[in-house]
Formats: structure tokens, sequence, C-alpha cells
């Protein structure tokens, strides 16, 4: 790629912290630009594995909040499933904003590949999602009060200006965790990062796209006072400004802070590298 002859061009190979920035570019570019040729079949399969996981995530952050009442407690035990995510190396969503979207900019795949991943990996985590949440709901009915209580917060959430600020913010957050995975240089880092991001989305309560509709999913199995029409009500605006924070604030951050190489890497495609 460009960014290997960017370090000698840029007078950096004596500047270690820019060196970094190179070499953390290239590994976003080259796991987005891998993402993003996906077939269909893979990206299916890689998104319903993602909201699996997360599912699981979503069975001990239930489980723990029962038995405490605490959210930040909840919202590490929530970690479970960012770290299934990790380990697994499966897709969620909202994950799916720095490295696709840099790759695309940088000129290693299309719009079109980018729509179709965030599409089908969307569909993918929300239908395997469900699953989980229908046989937890039935595996464990003594979490079905817990899971209407915790889907309440959602459904009745008035549309104002709280309610954009916590979906803004979680689509932030979790961006912010794939960008300090990407940096990370161990898997323990990247657990670590993963922990944080749990603790911040679950813990305070954000309002995340996908791991809060699994929780409005085990609601509606317990039988809750609500139903798909109320989890719409909320999923949409909740995805679109998830979509914001994490394009708008990180990546369009990391963006400008590469332009020099995101140009380099565009001309080394225009040539055919």
């Amino acid at each position: 790629m460009a960014v290997e002859n960017a370090r000698e061009e840029l007078g950096e190979t004596d500047a270690p912290a820019e060196d970094e920035v190179v070499q953390a570019f290239d590994r976003i570019v080259g796991e987005g630009a891998q993402r993003l040729h996906r077939t269909w079949r893979e990206v299916l399969t890689t998104g319903l594995a993602g909201g699996l996981e997360v599912g699981v995530g979503v069975v001990a952050l239930l489980a723990v909040y029962a038995e405490t009442g605490s959210h930040l407690l909840a919202g590490l035990a929530f970690s479970i499933g960012f770290i299934a995510l990790l380990l697994a190396r499966s897709e969620l969503f909202t994950e799916g904003f720095l490295m696709p979207v840099t790759a695309v900019v940088a000129g290693r795949a299309r719009v079109g590949q980018l729509a179709k991943l965030w599409s089908g990996t969307l569909v993918a985590n929300l239908v395997g999602g469900w699953l989980v949440m229908w046989v937890v709901v039935h595996a464990l009915p003594e979490l079905g009060a817990t899971a209407v209580e915790s889907a309440t917060t959602f459904v009745d959430a008035p549309l104002d200006l709280t309610a954009l600020c916590l979906a803004f913010f979680a689509g932030s957050s979790i961006t912010l965790m794939t960008r300090m995975q990407q940096g990370a240089e161990s898997e323990g880092g990247k657990i670590v990062a993963a922990v944080a991001g749990a603790f911040v989305l679950a813990g305070l309560v954000l309002f995340h796209s996908i791991l809060d509709s699994l929780i409005i999913f085990a609601g509606i199995h317990a039988g809750g006072p609500f139903g798909y029409g109320d989890w719409l009500a909320w999923f949409w605006y909740v995805t679109l400004l998830n979509m914001a924070g994490g394009l708008l604030v990180v990546t369009l951050l990391r963006l400008v802070r590469s332009k020099d190489l995101v140009e380099r890497e565009r001309d080394a495609v225009a040539d055919g590298h």
C-alpha cells in the first residue's frame, strides 16, 4: 500500500508517534477492505453470529441487574458480549463505521459494498439477537420482569434532547472502542477496550440500536406492555444518531488526522497498486 512509503516521504522514520499513526491507518484500511469484500453469505453469517454473541452479553446484563439493581455492575457483565465479538471475529453493526468507511474513502472499496455490509449486518444482528432473547426468556423466565423493566426505559423514552444525546454519544463511544482496539498491540489491550466500551454503553444506559433492541425483544417475549411498533418508534432515530455519532466524531476526526495518508492511498489505487 501507499502507506508503506509514507514514512520516508513524510520524514517520519525518526518519529515513532507518527510511524504508529501510519501503521494504525494501514491496519484500519486493510481490515476495513477485507470486511467490505465479503460475500452476502459471509456478511449475514458474521452478523448473525454477532447478534447471538451480543445476546449472551445481554443475558449477563439482565442477570446481574436483577441481583444487584446496579446498572454499572450490569454494564461490566455485558462486556462478555463485546469480548465474545472480539475473540470470535464476528460483526456488530455499530462497529462498522471507522474501518469500512476509511477503506471506502481511501478507495479500497465502493459505497455499494459499504451499504451491503451495513444493511446485512444490521438485519442479521437483530435476527440473531431476537432468537437468543426468545430462548433466554423461556429458559430463564425469572429474568422476564427485569427485561420488561429495562425495556420500558427505552420504549417509553420521549424523543427529546436527552434521548438524542444518549443515542449520539452511544455511537461515538462504540466507534471510539473500535479505534482503541485497533491501536492496541495485544489481545489483552483489545479486551480492556471491550470492557471499557461495555461499561460506558450499558453501565450508563446509553441508547444503542442493537444492544437495547435485544433488551426490548426480551421484554416483548416476556409479555411486556409494548410491541414491535413501540420498538420501531425508538429504533429508527437511535440507529441514525448512532451512525451520526460514530461517523461525525471519531471517524471524521480520524480521516482529517490521516488526510495525507488517505490521499496517498487513493493515488496508489489509481496507479493500480
